[in-house]
């Protein structure tokens, strides 16, 4: 099977059978042209991203928008979430050259906002934020108006190495939360919430100009009341950016899923995280961390001018 080789540590996890998908998951492309020059780009460089390794179901909408997502310290996982699509194992050798790389493709394809993310390296000693920082400054760098985001791991074990990547010049801090903390055990055994939690926070401040962002997926088998606690610990931890999407169980050896949820839902979330006092919320059946990233900034953007205006003395 497929799916033993590039997850063995799932070999002998429970089968557990995919759901139909309800008519209102699907992708779509929005120019084909576009789609194929973004993907010449990303093998010419010989990069990886998170589109095709996590089996991102907005590839195509994404790639046809030059809009991608670059995974930087390889393809292979120390950690192996229940959850997860990409692959698990021993990772090889940071590429030196990468900084560079990611810089050049962000120039070929002219991005306006570019989203950096990572496997989890809980082989290195800082967990790969130094490679974070030069990649981020090196494209920085080469593309001086471009918007950088970052989603990282959750440096656990790893101290303050956090802080070296909040000193490059970036715009997003992304760290995902993932699921409710009941789950995590069967979900993201190698995570800890709270860890988590305080790295969102920690981030936060110790750089107030950065805007940071985290997000969840439903239908892992959490119900309604632990989401809004979630929601209300991110914003405890000063989140200013929240996205909910839904669970799409990657093969029968992963996490089952327990249920899709209604675009109404949907709806509903959305309108909870709002009142907790949010920025800005995406909550959506295909919405993805880098979704929209580029539209998002702008709106996270309008939505800091529009509070600092509501707060100006009168």
């Amino acid at each position: 099977m497929k799916n033993n080789l590039r997850h063995p540590e799932k070999v002998k996890k429970p089968f557990n059978p995919l759901k139909k998908k309800p008519e209102w998951i699907r992708s779509k492309i929005v120019d084909s042209q576009v789609f194929f020059k973004t993907k010449q780009v990303v093998n010419q460089n010989n990069l990886v991203t998170v589109c095709q390794e996590a089996n991102c179901p907005n590839i195509t909408e994404c790639w046809s928008k030059k809009h991608a997502t670059f995974m930087i310290m390889g393809d292979t996982c120390t950690r192996a979430c229940a959850f997860c699509d990409v692959k698990t194992g021993k990772p090889n050798a940071l590429d030196i050259f990468e900084p560079a790389k990611i810089s050049n493709a962000v120039k070929r394809l002219n991005l306006k906002h570019v989203v950096i993310t990572s496997v989890d390296r809980d082989d290195l000693e800082d967990g790969g934020s130094e490679h974070f920082y030069k990649v981020v400054t090196a494209t920085r760098e080469k593309n001086p108006n471009t918007s950088i985001e970052v989603l990282t791991p959750d440096f656990l074990r790893k101290g303050d190495s956090y802080k070296k990547i909040l000193k490059a010049d970036l715009d997003v801090f992304n760290h995902n939360i993932e699921t409710v903390p009941r789950l995590y055990t069967v979900v993201r055994p190698g995570a800890r919430y709270f860890a988590s939690l305080d790295l969102l926070k920690n981030a936060k401040q110790e750089n107030k100009k950065v805007f940071t962002k985290s997000g969840i997926m439903v239908g892992l088998g959490e119900n309604k009341e632990e989401i809004i606690q979630v929601m209300d610990d991110l914003r405890y931890a000063e989140v200013d950016f929240i996205t909910i999407g839904q669970y799409l169980q990657p093969s029968p050896k992963h996490h089952p899923l327990d249920r899709y949820y209604h675009p109404d839902e949907f709806k509903e979330l959305e309108s909870i995280a709002k009142t907790k006092g949010f920025l800005l919320v995406s909550s959506s059946p295909l919405t993805r961390s880098s979704y929209h990233a580029d539209e998002d900034f702008k709106r996270l953007q309008d939505a800091r001018n529009k509070k600092f205006e509501c707060h100006q003395p009168q």
